[in-house]
């Protein structure tokens, strides 16, 4: 049967080479395409996993309610720790700076490292990382000047274990209370409690400063005065 079909196409293509028939060779089917390789499918990048898995913790944390609550963005010092004179914000204020050697408004591990180094209560590595964790209501790794304030408001709150480098900080920060006028207190943590019954502390200290600044406006106006008459008699 096989040597029949083999004469049969034998003869077919002969004809065709002589033209004696219409006949075309049948074309050759075309070979099947080769698969194309499938794009592989999208996969979400770490960053975006990172960020799911924060946004499912915290999630869980409210759900439980274990969840922090976040901050506006908008930071009003004396507003927010009333318990606090302007002036004692001030110096505190001053601390940090001194200490925020990025000037990026945050004290990082190796800056608190540094703190507490110069106030002469070295801290472990892990050491460091629990005292920033213990006021690091973002979760940044870092203390802006808020959490920083945070710390001595648990000092005075009692919420702080004595033992602890948080308390290490507020004891042997060098901020002289004695100075701030705050009911006469000489004692650091007694200065800030008492300040917590004091309804118009606030009124009465910004008062004080705009009389202050006021007297300087008037002294700074007596001095060109004196500068002008002096000049006057020179020129005479």
């Amino acid at each position: 049967m096989a040597s029949e079909e083999l004469a049969s196409k034998l003869q077919r293509r002969l004809q065709w080479e002589e033209g004696d028939s219409g006949l075309q060779p049948a074309p050759e089917a075309a070979p099947d395409p080769e698969p194309q390789p499938q794009p592989p499918a999208w996969a979400p990048t770490a960053r975006a996993d990172a960020e799911l898995s924060a946004q499912l913790n915290r999630r869980l944390d409210i759900n439980e309610g274990a969840a922090r609550p976040r901050r506006c963005k908008v930071f009003h010092p004396y507003s927010e720790f009333p318990e606090f004179s302007r002036r004692l914000i001030k110096d505190l204020e001053s601390m940090f700076k001194l200490y925020d050697a990025g000037r990026d408004g945050f004290i990082d591990l190796m800056e608190l490292k540094l703190m507490m180094e110069k106030l002469g209560a070295p801290q472990t590595h892990l050491g460091l990382k629990s005292m920033i964790k213990e006021v690091d209501e973002d979760f940044d790794g870092k203390l802006s000047f808020r959490e920083f304030l945070l710390i001595f408001h648990k000092a005075a709150a009692g919420e702080l274990q004595e033992d602890s480098g948080l308390m290490a900080l507020a004891k042997l920060s060098e901020i002289d209370v004695a100075l701030e006028g705050v009911k006469g207190a000489k004692d650091f943590f007694e200065a800030k409690v008492q300040a917590l019954s004091c309804a118009s502390k606030f009124e009465a200290e910004l008062k004080a400063e705009q009389d202050e600044r006021k007297q300087e406006e008037e002294k700074r106006k007596v001095r060109q005065a004196a500068f002008r008459e002096l000049k006057a008699a020179f020129s005479a």
